[in-house]
Protein backbone atom coordinates (compact mmCIF):
# COMPACT_ATOMS: atom_id res chain seq x y z
CA UNK A 1 0.00 0.00 0.00
CA UNK A 2 2.19 3.33 -1.72
CA UNK A 3 1.32 6.64 -0.60
CA UNK A 4 -0.01 7.41 -3.68
CA UNK A 5 -2.79 4.90 -3.09
CA UNK A 6 -3.52 6.30 0.40
CA UNK A 7 -3.69 10.01 -0.60
CA UNK A 8 -6.49 8.76 -3.20
CA UNK A 9 -8.32 7.22 -0.67
CA UNK A 10 -8.08 10.41 1.57
CA UNK A 11 -9.62 12.75 -0.73
CA UNK A 12 -11.64 10.38 -2.45
CA UNK A 13 -13.21 9.78 1.19
CA UNK A 14 -13.37 13.83 1.86
CA UNK A 15 -15.34 14.84 -1.01
CA UNK A 16 -17.57 11.68 -0.60
CA UNK A 17 -18.25 13.13 2.77
CA UNK A 18 -18.26 16.41 2.31
CA UNK A 19 -20.58 15.88 -0.53
CA UNK A 20 -23.64 14.04 1.56
CA UNK A 21 -22.56 15.94 4.83
CA UNK A 22 -26.33 17.62 4.64
CA UNK A 23 -27.73 13.97 4.53
CA UNK A 24 -25.43 13.36 7.90
CA UNK A 25 -26.62 16.24 9.50
CA UNK A 26 -30.40 15.25 9.09
CA UNK A 27 -29.66 12.24 10.12
CA UNK A 28 -28.09 13.72 13.56
CA UNK A 29 -30.93 15.74 14.25
CA UNK A 30 -33.13 13.14 13.41
CA UNK A 31 -31.72 10.53 15.75
CA UNK A 32 -31.48 13.21 18.44
CA UNK A 33 -35.35 13.70 18.13
CA UNK A 34 -37.53 13.14 21.15
CA UNK A 35 -34.50 12.62 23.23
CA UNK A 36 -35.66 13.02 27.03
CA UNK A 37 -32.63 14.36 28.35
CA UNK A 38 -33.09 17.70 26.01
CA UNK A 39 -36.74 17.65 25.49
CA UNK A 40 -37.39 20.65 27.21
CA UNK A 41 -34.86 22.76 25.58
CA UNK A 42 -36.15 22.06 22.51
CA UNK A 43 -39.69 24.50 23.39
CA UNK A 44 -38.88 26.61 25.94
CA UNK A 45 -39.44 30.12 24.90
CA UNK A 46 -39.75 33.41 27.44
CA UNK A 47 -43.06 33.62 27.12
CA UNK A 48 -43.86 30.23 27.95
CA UNK A 49 -43.10 28.43 31.34
CA UNK A 50 -40.80 25.32 30.50
CA UNK A 51 -43.11 21.93 30.43
CA UNK A 52 -41.72 18.97 28.80
CA UNK A 53 -43.87 18.55 25.21
CA UNK A 54 -44.93 15.07 23.51
CA UNK A 55 -41.93 14.72 20.92
CA UNK A 56 -42.45 15.71 17.43
CA UNK A 57 -41.82 12.91 14.52
CA UNK A 58 -40.87 14.28 11.42
CA UNK A 59 -38.87 13.34 8.10
CA UNK A 60 -35.96 13.72 6.64
CA UNK A 61 -37.49 16.24 3.55
CA UNK A 62 -38.81 18.00 6.60
CA UNK A 63 -35.99 17.65 8.79
CA UNK A 64 -33.89 19.73 5.72
CA UNK A 65 -36.78 22.10 5.22
CA UNK A 66 -37.20 23.21 8.71
CA UNK A 67 -33.27 23.88 8.93
CA UNK A 68 -32.73 25.79 5.37
CA UNK A 69 -36.16 28.08 6.39
CA UNK A 70 -34.68 28.82 10.28
CA UNK A 71 -31.00 29.01 8.92
CA UNK A 72 -30.80 28.83 6.07
CA UNK A 73 -28.69 26.56 3.06
CA UNK A 74 -25.10 26.97 4.75
CA UNK A 75 -26.55 25.52 8.00
CA UNK A 76 -26.59 21.71 6.15
CA UNK A 77 -22.69 22.18 5.99
CA UNK A 78 -22.81 22.74 9.86
CA UNK A 79 -19.67 20.91 10.96
CA UNK A 80 -18.63 20.04 7.83
CA UNK A 81 -15.08 20.67 8.75
CA UNK A 82 -14.84 17.83 11.55
CA UNK A 83 -16.34 15.70 8.32
CA UNK A 84 -13.48 16.21 6.58
CA UNK A 85 -11.31 15.31 9.25
CA UNK A 86 -13.11 12.55 10.47
CA UNK A 87 -13.30 11.05 6.70
CA UNK A 88 -9.12 11.38 6.74
CA UNK A 89 -8.45 9.76 9.36
CA UNK A 90 -11.98 6.75 9.83
CA UNK A 91 -12.42 5.73 6.47
CA UNK A 92 -8.56 6.00 5.06
CA UNK A 93 -7.36 3.72 7.67
CA UNK A 94 -10.55 1.68 7.58
CA UNK A 95 -10.05 0.76 3.83
CA UNK A 96 -6.60 0.54 3.73
CA UNK A 97 -6.36 -1.55 6.80
CA UNK A 98 -9.19 -3.78 5.10
CA UNK A 99 -7.06 -4.22 1.86
CA UNK A 100 -3.73 -4.98 3.48
CA UNK A 101 -5.85 -8.25 5.89
CA UNK A 102 -7.48 -8.85 2.39
CA UNK A 103 -4.51 -9.69 0.72
CA UNK A 104 -2.94 -11.30 3.70
CA UNK A 105 -5.70 -13.67 3.88
CA UNK A 106 -6.92 -14.07 0.42
CA UNK A 107 -6.63 -18.09 -0.73
CA UNK A 108 -4.10 -17.76 -3.48
CA UNK A 109 -5.42 -20.67 -5.15
CA UNK A 110 -8.75 -19.36 -5.66
CA UNK A 111 -8.06 -15.90 -5.40
CA UNK A 112 -11.11 -15.59 -2.99
CA UNK A 113 -11.23 -14.87 0.67
CA UNK A 114 -13.97 -17.01 2.82
CA UNK A 115 -16.59 -15.08 4.71
CA UNK A 116 -15.74 -15.68 8.02
CA UNK A 117 -12.28 -14.24 7.27
CA UNK A 118 -13.61 -11.00 5.15
CA UNK A 119 -15.84 -10.50 8.56
CA UNK A 120 -13.05 -10.35 10.76
CA UNK A 121 -11.19 -8.44 8.27
CA UNK A 122 -14.10 -5.83 8.38
CA UNK A 123 -14.23 -6.07 12.19
CA UNK A 124 -10.31 -5.29 12.78
CA UNK A 125 -10.31 -2.38 9.87
CA UNK A 126 -13.47 -0.98 11.38
CA UNK A 127 -12.73 -0.91 14.87
CA UNK A 128 -9.37 0.70 14.62
CA UNK A 129 -10.74 3.52 12.50
CA UNK A 130 -13.11 4.19 14.34
CA UNK A 131 -10.84 4.77 17.40
CA UNK A 132 -8.45 7.01 15.33
CA UNK A 133 -11.55 9.04 14.34
CA UNK A 134 -13.31 9.30 17.44
CA UNK A 135 -12.51 12.67 18.47
CA UNK A 136 -13.50 14.39 14.77
CA UNK A 137 -16.56 11.89 15.15
CA UNK A 138 -17.70 13.67 18.43
CA UNK A 139 -16.86 17.30 17.51
CA UNK A 140 -18.86 16.58 13.75
CA UNK A 141 -21.73 15.46 16.16
CA UNK A 142 -22.01 18.40 18.41
CA UNK A 143 -21.70 21.25 15.29
CA UNK A 144 -24.17 19.49 13.43
CA UNK A 145 -26.52 19.51 16.50
CA UNK A 146 -26.05 22.97 17.59
CA UNK A 147 -28.62 24.61 15.83
CA UNK A 148 -31.00 22.24 16.61
CA UNK A 149 -31.01 23.71 20.83
CA UNK A 150 -31.83 27.01 21.98
CA UNK A 151 -28.55 30.36 21.48
CA UNK A 152 -28.25 29.86 25.25
CA UNK A 153 -27.49 26.50 25.30
CA UNK A 154 -25.27 26.37 22.28
CA UNK A 155 -21.42 25.47 22.20
CA UNK A 156 -20.58 27.89 18.95
CA UNK A 157 -17.50 25.57 17.49
CA UNK A 158 -16.17 27.85 14.86
CA UNK A 159 -13.96 24.43 13.76
CA UNK A 160 -13.10 21.29 14.08
CA UNK A 161 -9.97 22.63 15.49
CA UNK A 162 -11.89 24.93 17.84
CA UNK A 163 -14.26 22.44 18.64
CA UNK A 164 -11.34 19.27 19.84
CA UNK A 165 -9.70 22.34 21.29
CA UNK A 166 -12.42 24.00 24.14
CA UNK A 167 -13.43 19.98 24.62
CA UNK A 168 -9.98 19.02 25.81
CA UNK A 169 -9.83 22.17 27.95
CA UNK A 170 -13.19 22.23 29.29
CA UNK A 171 -14.20 18.64 29.64
CA UNK A 172 -10.86 17.29 29.84
CA UNK A 173 -8.91 14.82 27.19
CA UNK A 174 -11.11 12.04 27.66
CA UNK A 175 -14.17 13.78 26.18
CA UNK A 176 -12.48 13.29 22.67
CA UNK A 177 -13.15 9.54 23.08
CA UNK A 178 -16.91 10.34 24.89
CA UNK A 179 -18.82 7.30 23.63
CA UNK A 180 -15.82 5.53 21.77
CA UNK A 181 -17.05 1.93 22.69
CA UNK A 182 -20.40 2.61 20.85
CA UNK A 183 -18.52 3.92 17.86
CA UNK A 184 -15.71 1.36 17.58
CA UNK A 185 -19.03 -1.28 18.25
CA UNK A 186 -20.90 0.47 15.20
CA UNK A 187 -18.17 0.92 12.83
CA UNK A 188 -16.98 -2.74 13.30
CA UNK A 189 -20.42 -3.96 12.48
CA UNK A 190 -21.22 -1.18 9.53
CA UNK A 191 -17.15 -2.08 7.88
CA UNK A 192 -17.73 -6.05 8.81
CA UNK A 193 -21.44 -6.07 7.34
CA UNK A 194 -21.19 -3.70 4.73
CA UNK A 195 -17.58 -4.41 3.64
CA UNK A 196 -18.36 -8.28 3.69
CA UNK A 197 -21.22 -8.38 2.25
CA UNK A 198 -20.14 -6.11 -0.66
CA UNK A 199 -17.64 -8.70 -1.61
CA UNK A 200 -19.79 -11.18 -1.23
CA UNK A 201 -22.55 -10.04 -3.06
CA UNK A 202 -20.22 -9.30 -5.91
CA UNK A 203 -19.06 -12.62 -6.33
CA UNK A 204 -22.73 -14.07 -6.44
CA UNK A 205 -23.23 -11.95 -8.89
CA UNK A 206 -19.65 -12.76 -11.06
CA UNK A 207 -19.91 -16.49 -10.08
CA UNK A 208 -23.92 -16.73 -11.33
CA UNK A 209 -22.97 -14.50 -14.45
CA UNK A 210 -25.59 -12.27 -13.86
CA UNK A 211 -23.52 -9.37 -14.46
CA UNK A 212 -20.14 -8.78 -15.87
CA UNK A 213 -17.12 -7.43 -14.10
CA UNK A 214 -17.91 -3.74 -14.28
CA UNK A 215 -19.45 -0.39 -12.86
CA UNK A 216 -23.11 -2.29 -13.09
CA UNK A 217 -21.14 -4.86 -10.63
CA UNK A 218 -19.67 -2.79 -8.00
CA UNK A 219 -22.43 -0.23 -7.59
CA UNK A 220 -25.14 -3.43 -7.94
CA UNK A 221 -23.67 -5.14 -4.73
CA UNK A 222 -22.58 -1.65 -2.65
CA UNK A 223 -26.04 -0.74 -2.88
CA UNK A 224 -27.22 -4.13 -1.37
CA UNK A 225 -23.83 -4.48 1.06
CA UNK A 226 -25.49 -0.41 2.10
CA UNK A 227 -28.96 -2.09 3.41
CA UNK A 228 -27.30 -4.32 5.68
CA UNK A 229 -24.97 -2.36 7.15
CA UNK A 230 -27.92 0.53 7.70
CA UNK A 231 -29.97 -2.06 9.20
CA UNK A 232 -27.73 -3.89 11.29
CA UNK A 233 -25.79 -0.26 12.81
CA UNK A 234 -28.78 1.64 13.43
CA UNK A 235 -29.47 1.19 16.91
CA UNK A 236 -26.15 1.76 17.85
CA UNK A 237 -26.09 4.42 15.80
CA UNK A 238 -28.97 6.38 17.61
CA UNK A 239 -27.30 5.50 21.12
CA UNK A 240 -23.58 6.68 19.87
CA UNK A 241 -25.09 10.06 18.72
CA UNK A 242 -27.00 10.55 22.01
CA UNK A 243 -23.56 9.97 23.96
CA UNK A 244 -21.59 12.29 22.28
CA UNK A 245 -24.10 15.32 22.39
CA UNK A 246 -24.05 15.10 26.20
CA UNK A 247 -23.05 18.45 27.43
CA UNK A 248 -22.57 18.55 31.42
CA UNK A 249 -23.54 21.69 33.21
CA UNK A 250 -21.56 22.59 36.11
CA UNK A 251 -23.40 21.18 39.64
CA UNK A 252 -25.75 19.23 37.76
CA UNK A 253 -25.69 15.39 37.05
CA UNK A 254 -25.22 14.20 33.14
CA UNK A 255 -28.32 13.02 31.24
CA UNK A 256 -26.95 9.81 30.64
CA UNK A 257 -25.27 7.98 33.39
CA UNK A 258 -24.12 5.39 30.46
CA UNK A 259 -24.85 3.35 27.61
CA UNK A 260 -27.18 1.32 29.45
CA UNK A 261 -29.12 3.97 31.11
CA UNK A 262 -29.49 5.76 27.96
CA UNK A 263 -30.69 2.41 26.34
CA UNK A 264 -33.27 2.11 28.84
CA UNK A 265 -34.57 6.05 29.20
CA UNK A 266 -35.04 5.83 25.30
CA UNK A 267 -37.27 3.16 25.01
CA UNK A 268 -39.12 4.43 27.97
CA UNK A 269 -39.64 7.50 26.50
CA UNK A 270 -39.83 7.05 22.88
CA UNK A 271 -40.69 2.60 22.46
CA UNK A 272 -37.99 0.16 21.68
CA UNK A 273 -38.76 0.58 18.03
CA UNK A 274 -36.90 4.19 18.01
CA UNK A 275 -33.86 2.54 17.15
CA UNK A 276 -35.25 1.29 13.64
CA UNK A 277 -36.62 4.71 12.60
CA UNK A 278 -34.07 6.26 11.11
CA UNK A 279 -32.33 3.38 9.14
CA UNK A 280 -33.55 5.29 5.77
CA UNK A 281 -31.49 8.36 6.53
CA UNK A 282 -28.55 6.18 7.85
CA UNK A 283 -28.81 4.15 4.46
CA UNK A 284 -29.02 7.07 2.44
CA UNK A 285 -25.88 8.41 4.20
CA UNK A 286 -23.67 5.36 4.48
CA UNK A 287 -24.39 4.66 1.15
CA UNK A 288 -21.83 7.69 -0.15
CA UNK A 289 -19.22 5.04 0.62
CA UNK A 290 -19.57 3.84 -2.98
CA UNK A 291 -17.65 6.78 -3.90
CA UNK A 292 -14.58 6.25 -1.45
CA UNK A 293 -12.88 3.88 -3.41
CA UNK A 294 -9.47 4.63 -5.42
CA UNK A 295 -8.89 3.76 -8.82
CA UNK A 296 -5.92 0.63 -8.32
CA UNK A 297 -8.31 -1.72 -6.86
CA UNK A 298 -10.23 -1.69 -9.98
CA UNK A 299 -8.98 -3.76 -12.70
CA UNK A 300 -11.64 -3.50 -15.35
CA UNK A 301 -10.52 -1.48 -18.40
CA UNK A 302 -13.84 -0.17 -19.35
CA UNK A 303 -14.32 1.28 -16.22
CA UNK A 304 -10.78 1.39 -14.04
CA UNK A 305 -11.80 5.66 -14.52
CA UNK A 306 -15.43 6.32 -13.78
CA UNK A 307 -15.02 3.61 -10.54
CA UNK A 308 -13.15 6.06 -8.72
CA UNK A 309 -16.45 8.05 -8.44
CA UNK A 310 -19.00 5.17 -8.09
CA UNK A 311 -17.12 1.72 -6.40
CA UNK A 312 -17.99 1.02 -2.83
CA UNK A 313 -14.54 -1.28 -3.00
CA UNK A 314 -13.28 -3.58 -5.39
CA UNK A 315 -10.54 -5.29 -3.37
CA UNK A 316 -9.65 -7.50 -6.75
CA UNK A 317 -6.01 -8.08 -6.92
CA UNK A 318 -3.87 -6.08 -9.43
Amino acid sequence: MGLKVFVEVAIASIVAGCSTHPLDLIKVRMQLQGEPAVQSLRFHTAAAPLHPLPPSRVGPVSVGLRIIQQDGAAALFSGVSATALRQTFYKTTKLCLYDILKTKWTDPNTNNMPLMRKITAGLIAGGVGAAVGNPADVAMVRMQDDGRLPPAQRRNYKSVVDAITQMSKNEGIGSLWRGSSLTVNRAMLVTASQLASYDQFKEIILERDLMKDGLGTRVTAGIASQFVAAVVSNPVDVIKTRMMNIKVEAGMAAPYSGVVDCVMKTIKAEGQWRFTRDSFPTYQDTDHTLSSAPSHWNNSANCSKISRLHSHSDYDDE
